[in-house]
């Protein structure tokens, strides 16, 4: 190979920006081509509910079609019965064009045939379409959250933010929507006599997919943060910062019933945190109490007169599953080693 003369001094900075330049613009050309096909398969399943509806088709002329654009093309893919099916489900999910155009157009098909498929109501499809653009969901991401109800829990956790959090306008309702009841920590299996370092050690163990339960904006800050009071030491069980809220969490576990007493232990904390920790830049800090259980009316009693914002909401270990998944879960002897592994490691 023939030895390079002597390069620009600027060479290898415009290269990286080439090489930036042209990655972006094939990214671009990946999003056309799929924004097309998605077009396209929105006005294949059209014409076919039109003719089916106006001109009495039977269902029997998706067959003929199905084999007829496998001769015309057969190097294409995509146009098998099933995929004209889903086509025509497609167009019937979607009868306002303008929806394909500015929304659910963008998605991938795989994305498009689990909102179709999963959901009936349109609103929930809009809002988890929505959630899609915003957080770039894989589509098993997607499918996670849909089985999980994450549109159903979103901002129900028993919270005092309207009243705490009224400084910065449009903050609270921020807030509000960021926490949900119950959270679902169906990746763990611990059995009701789990203890809060068990609890609070395997949620860290998966981080990954408890960030994804928390929701977008958590980034995690650490576990058992030590907190020094007057000489007395304190540790929070997780600390995590909301980039979209611009505030400190503070994550609290109980394996037990919710009691007024917590939210005296968390106010504390936050109070600590604020002082300490937290900047000008930053907003006051947010609690939120995780409990195996809670009485609504004991927790909004609770927070009635509390000026810190406390968020209570419960969660679940794990969901009922079908009788042939359960086999695919690890027995109880690999959870009890690996639970023994990070109580050892601690």
């Amino acid at each position: 190979m023939k030895k390079r003369e002597s390069l620009p001094a600027d060479y290898q900075s415009w290269l990286i920006q080439l090489k930036t330049n042209i990655k972006a613009a094939q990214q671009r050309a990946a999003l056309t081509v799929n924004k097309e096909l998605i077009n396209l398969y929105w006005q294949i399943g059209s014409d076919i509910l039109e003719r089916q509806q106006q001109q009495g088709w039977g269902s029997k002329v998706i067959d003929y079609i199905a084999q007829d654009l496998k001769k015309s093309f057969p190097e294409l893919k995509g146009f098998s019965r099933a995929n004209l099916m889903y086509m025509r489900a497609f167009a019937v999910a979607w009868p306002d064009y303008a929806i394909v155009q500015q929304l659910v157009g963008q998605l991938p098909w795989g994305h498009n045939l689990a909102l179709i498929s999963k959901l009936k109501d349109r609103e929930q499809r809009l809002q988890y379409a929505q959630k899609i653009q915003t957080h770039g969901w894989s589509r098993n991401v997607l499918v996670h959250q849909i089985e999980n109800k994450l549109i159903e829990r979103e901002g129900q956790a028993v919270t005092n933010f309207s009243q705490s959090l009224t400084a910065i306008e449009g903050h609270s309702e921020l807030a509000q929507q960021t926490l949900k009841d119950p959270y679902i920590f169906d990746f763990l299996s611990l059995g009701e006599d789990a203890k809060e370092r068990n609890l609070e050690a395997a949620l860290t163990k998966h981080i990954s997919q408890f960030l994804l339960e928390l929701g977008a904006g958590f980034a995690f800050v650490g576990k058992q943060v030590h907190l020094d009071v007057g000489g007395d030491d304190f540790y929070l069980d997780l600390l995590f910062y909301h980039l979209k809220l611009r505030c400190y969490v503070v994550i609290e576990l109980k394996t037990g019933d919710f009691k007024p007493e917590h939210t005296g232990q968390l106010n504390f904390y936050l109070s600590a945190v604020d002082s300490q920790i937290k900047t000008e830049e930053d907003a006051p800090t947010i609690g939120l109490l995780l409990c195996k259980s809670r009485n609504k009316i004991v927790a909004e009693y609770a927070l009635r007169d509390n000026s810190k914002p406390i968020g209570i909401a419960e969660y679940q270990l794990e969901n009922a599953l079908p009788k042939d998944l359960e086999e695919q879960l690890p027995s109880i002897e690999q959870i009890e080693k690996e639970m023994l592994g990070e109580v050892g490691d601690e």
